[in-house]
């Protein structure tokens, strides 16, 4: 019954229309129909935009059907955009006969547009809009990659064929599983079909003409969560989640570095080659990566450490070549340096000399006869030269400071040397120039018995006995200069070793101190908490002739050294063994330290006459006793 007087009062409506609107409604709505039979394609004539607008209501109900935004009830449009001399909106894309939604169902539209929804005819049923004062139907959560749809509300009567009908203008239907509960459950393609098929929720359904409640019912369309629309979705998530992954890694592989090249395994012919190349300056960096490679990876054995001894021999050859080198770059920054200051003192004293132009033509003699445009521009050139020369006095002045700078911190560096390495780095450079210069000797006496060999060769008639004992002579010297020179480098060995006893010694002297400041605050501590009871063990302490902790350490290696000597030993040995350990030590100061501990050092006299000599031994198990 609704739907029957809702179709009379449209009649009504048509009825009081003017002739040219009701002629145009007439003939677009046939146009629509035919679009929804058989090929859904629609051709708009451009001169119907041009016709008056005396029934809105008309006017909007084509524009709904055509799927363009309707109009307001006064005539004005909802969108200001609107341009007739195009025959559309410009906030909408033109219609194209190729556009999905121009049949039963229009194209999604903006949530901000208002939507007027009309009555829907198809060949078995038709379809009812709601009540546009009721609010829309509600719906459940979008599942993720929803392409299936529940549909209720069906009429008892309602056919498979029936739901094909109204559904299939959204797009292309997959599957329909249909229940004996007036519902069903429609999958579609894709999934922007299912935004248009919820615009048909809320509409009421006819079957024919009929008013029978079997064919009646009320459309109630919502998502509905499949698992093949959610297998779907995941399988395209993965896919992309692929694709992002390997553009992502192509991206990293694009900006790696290269990989340096592979380094060869180790053999004698590789190692050869190796050897030819650390000989070689291009080549250099090359062969001493791979030798480093080889030497990380335990290449190095009992038979091929000699292989890498002089692989690293002809390595350690570079370092005086890059020491030149360095010093070479150092001259040449230098001299650049000079060149800079000379150029940049020579465009000073110019300045000077333009500066000085100016002032004088600045002066009153030659002043009156410029201009006053002239004078304006000499004064200004004159302050812009001596802005550019104060900028450059700063820049040399600056150059000055850092010279001197540097040249005190190199003066402050020598100063704080200590004596020990100076006398270690002294001693070595010595033996070092004495082994250059026999070295050197030896070079030369080799080239000269070379010569003579040549000249042997040269005239092998000529006998001459003078030459024969000359190279005798060299001969001999050549031996001497070599046996001269072992004995120089074994020294120089032997002084090396006993440095480093020295510096072992040291900080193991060193190590003793801490734990004996240990013990020290250790016994401070005590001291202080029984300070009432034990007064006259302080005093006794502070009659000790002992009054330091150097003194503590000399007596115990004095009398461990004694111990090792049982018949004793003079103060010079004590005090030349001492020496190793701390060359301060004076022999005064031993020998007054150990005259006071008479229960712990004993002095006797040993020899006879010539041969009179003070010894000192250690008795302090026997004044143990005694004390």
């Amino acid at each position: 019954m609704e739907g029957s007087q809702a179709r009379k009062e449209k009649e009504q409506m048509l009825l009081q229309e003017s002739p040219h609107t009701a002629e145009w409604k007439t003939s677009m709505a046939g146009r629509v129909l035919q679009t929804a039979d058989n090929s859904r394609t629609l051709n708009v004539d451009s001169t119907a935009m041009t016709l008056p607008m005396s029934d809105p209501t008309a006017w909007a109900t084509a524009m709904n059907n055509l799927g363009m935004a309707p109009l307001g009830i006064a005539g004005q449009p909802i969108l200001p955009d609107f341009d007739p001399a195009l025959g559309m909106m410009t906030g909408i894309p033109p219609i194209t006969p190729m556009m999905p939604g121009l049949g039963i169902v229009p194209p999604p539209i903006p949530p901000d547009m208002p939507v007027v929804k009309e009555i829907i005819h198809c060949k078995s049923c038709t379809l009812f809009p709601p009540n546009p004062n009721l609010p829309p139907p509600a719906t459940r959560e979008r599942p993720p990659g929803c392409k299936t749809v529940f549909v209720g509300g069906l009429p008892e009567n309602g056919t498979e064929q029936i739901i094909v009908e109204m559904f299939e203008q959204c797009g292309e239907i997959i599957a329909i599983r249909k229940s004996k509960k007036n519902f069903c459950h429609i999958r579609f393609a894709e999934e922007y079909m299912v935004d248009k098929a919820l615009y048909l929720s809320g509409y009421r359904i006819r079957l024919g003409s009929s008013t029978d409640k079997k064919d009646t019912g009320r459309l109630h369309v919502d998502f509905a969560q499949a698992r093949d629309d959610l297998y779907e979705w995941e399988c395209k998530q993965r896919m992309l989640a692929r694709e992002e992954r390997h553009r992502r890694r192509m991206e990293e592989e694009r900006l790696r570095p290269p990989s340096p090249p592979p380094v060869v395994h180790y053999s004698d012919h590789e190692c050869s080659v190796v050897a030819e190349k650390l000989k070689d300056d291009s080549k250099f960096s090359e062969a001493v990566q791979t030798l480093l490679t080889w030497i990380e990876r335990g290449e190095v054995n009992r038979r091929s450490a000699n292989n890498f001894y002089s692989m690293i021999q002809s390595a350690n050859s570079h370092v005086r070549r890059l020491v030149n080198e360095k010093a070479a770059h150092e001259k040449d920054m230098e001299e650049a340096k000079e060149k800079f200051k000379q150029a940049l003192s020579g465009i000073l004293i110019q300045f000077e000399q333009i500066v000085a132009v100016y002032h004088s033509a600045s002066k009153q003699k030659a002043w009156d006869h410029f201009t006053k445009a002239q004078r304006k521009n000499i004064s200004v050139w004159c302050k812009q030269a001596e802005e550019i020369r104060n900028i450059h006095n700063d820049e040399l002045m600056g150059i000055r400071r850092e010279e001197e700078m540097e040249m005190s911190d190199d003066e402050i560096e020598e100063t704080t040397e200590t004596k020990e390495t100076e006398e270690s780095v002294s001693q070595a450079e010595a033996l070092k120039e004495e082994n250059d210069s026999l070295r050197w000797q030896l070079d030369a006496y080799r080239n000269e018995v070379e010569l003579l060999k040549q000249e042997q060769g040269k005239a092998p008639k000529e006998d001459d006995p003078n030459k024969e004992q000359q190279l005798k002579l060299l001969q001999q010297a050549l031996q001497g200069m070599q046996q001269h020179l072992l004995k120089v480098q074994e020294e120089y060995k032997r002084k090396e070793a006993e440095l480093e006893k020295v510096k072992d010694d040291k900080l193991q002297m060193e190590k003793m101190l801490e734990n004996l400041k240990e013990k020290e605050s250790c016994a401070s501590v005590l001291c202080t908490s029984s300070q009432d009871s034990d007064y006259p063990l302080e005093k006794t302490l502070n009659s000790s002739p002992i009054k330091s902790e150097r003194d503590i350490l000399l007596v115990g290696i004095i009398s461990t050294f004694l111990h090792v000597h049982p018949f004793g030993a003079s103060i010079e040995y004590i005090c030349s063994y001492l020496h190793r350990l701390d060359n301060k030590i004076c022999t005064s100061d031993v020998e007054s330290l150990m005259s006071k501990l008479q229960h712990t050092f004993r002095q006797e006299m040993t020899g006879v006459g010539a041969s009179l000599e003070k010894r000192w031994k250690f008795c302090g198990f026997e004044g143990l006793k005694l004390t």
